[in-house]
């Protein structure tokens, strides 16, 4: 089986396809477990964010599996095959390991560094898992994907490369501005009460808002982001926040009163109409400063037509971000990407021998077995403790025999080129396939259930 990586980022699409493509939360589990229907998948995870849609799977043949999972991409997302084609990337192997190590690090990000993605490729791994479409492969990949990032952000400044998405679009807002002493004192509205959402709520109260109003389809979600930030040692607490929790059908009569307004829902349509943010704003002059991180958008991007609306959003963050400079960490960080990946490949390459040597210590102890039993036949006199006596020493003569050659032949598998060494072994002890490709499917169930 073949690492395979089919996706889509804000490096290789423009935003409006991005839009299209983007996948709602029950079509991510139904990618998944189509995926794993198909003949050529084994495994699959999808990590989906507001600048990616990416499909990862553990396949046995690499066209048809590009093949399958560019399809799935497009029937479960609101694009064509045709319209995403052209966008489409495809890592395979080592490199798609190093792929999900970069954007683990930061170093794939629309803004370089931002550590959001670490949740993200969390929330991928946990789908996956809860769906058992994850097995041994995706689950030693994504989580040693969550350790290399952690690892980067801990022996590295590539924060200092970049900020969150949140806190960048904000400095957009503010023009140059201090962001704190751009927002303080403001009023200001969220949209939505996920991660994101969340994220944004907190950065504007340590900024400073004077009033707090957070939108959500599920009201309790939003009163329990707001009881957060106000609860004694919440980021709102010491500076009295007025903050409050409100429906979705009250976001008209909060625009009229906001000064910033962060959007970011899972809605496949707008949630900010232009015509609805002009009726609200009407005989209020005073500017308005909109973010909309959602994907697709939620705000209507004429708002920008609006006398005194100012509006950022993924696109503009992109053309921004592409000017941002790069800190000096950011090869550090490569380095550790470069080292990791050489290390997750001997250790799956090591890990690929196993079924082998499992089935080849199992033929030995099987033979072993049915010597004592003949013995057994010729020798009916023996007692029990020569019998136990005969047995041991023999196991103990076959295990010596075998240790150096499983020893040597796991060290040598684990250095590039060593995938023959297991064909190498089958082939010279006349190994069952069936029974190493048994063992194989077993540590891959394993690694389901455990998951």
């Amino acid at each position: 089986m073949s690492l395979l990586v089919v996706g889509l980022s804000h490096r290789s699409a423009p935003v409006s396809v991005l839009e299209r493509a983007a996948l709602a939360p029950e079509s991510r589990g139904k990618l998944l477990q189509d995926a794993v229907s198909a003949e050529p998948v084994t495994e699959a995870a999808v990590l989906s964010t507001c600048n990616r849609i990416e499909a990862y799977a553990d396949v046995d043949k690499f066209h048809g599996g590009v093949a399958e999972l560019s399809n799935l991409l497009a029937r479960h997302s609101g694009a064509g095959l045709e319209e995403l084609t052209p966008y489409l990337y495809v890592h395979y192997e080592d490199r798609a390991v190093h792929h999900l190590f970069s954007v683990a690090c930061g170093l794939d990000s629309m803004v370089v560094g931002e550590g959001q993605i670490l949740g993200q490729i969390k929330d991928a791994l946990a789908v996956a898992q809860e769906l058992h479409t994850a097995g041994r492969l995706l689950n030693d990949l994504f989580q040693q994907a969550l350790r290399v990032g952690k690892r980067a952000h801990s022996e590295t400044g590539i924060d200092k490369a970049g900020q969150s998405l949140v806190t960048f679009g904000l400095e957009q807002l503010a023009a140059g501005r201090d962001v704190e002493g751009w927002a303080h004192g403001k009023r200001a509205l969220v949209i939505g009460a996920g991660s994101m959402s969340s994220l944004a709520a907190t950065t504007l109260v340590r900024a400073g808002v004077g009033e707090l109003a957070v939108a959500n389809r599920t009201v309790e979600r939003a009163e329990r982001l707001v009881q957060l930030l106000t609860e004694p040692g919440g980021p709102g607490a010491a500076t009295g926040l007025a903050a409050r929790a409100v429906a979705m059908t009250s976001v008209a009569q909060e625009l009229a009163l906001a000064d910033i307004v962060v959007s970011c829902t899972g809605a496949t349509g707008l949630v900010l109409a232009s015509e609805m943010v002009a009726a609200a704003r009407e005989g209020n002059t005073a500017p308005l400063a909109l973010l909309d991180l959602a994907m697709p958008r939620d705000i209507d991007a004429a708002v920008h037509r609006i006398e005194g609306a100012h509006l950022v959003d993924i696109e503009s963050l992109a053309d921004a971000s592409a000017d941002a400079p790069m800190a000096a960490d950011v090869d550090k960080v490569r380095g550790i990407v470069s080292d990791e990946v050489a290390a997750f490949g001997a250790a799956q390459r090591a890990a690929h021998i196993t079924p082998t040597v499992v089935a080849l210590r199992t033929m030995a102890s099987d033979v072993v077995s049915s010597e004592i039993a003949r013995l057994d036949g010729r020798l009916p006199d023996l007692d029990d403790k020569q019998r136990a006596e005969i047995t041991q020493t023999v196991r103990r003569v076959v295990d010596k025999l075998l240790h150096a050659p499983t020893v040597r032949v796991k060290q040598l598998a684990s250095e590039p080129g060593g995938a023959g060494y297991a064909d190498a072994l089958r082939e010279l002890f006349d190994l069952d396939p069936e029974t190493v490709a048994a063992v194989s499917r077993a540590d891959t169930r394993d690694a389901r259930e455990r998951a």
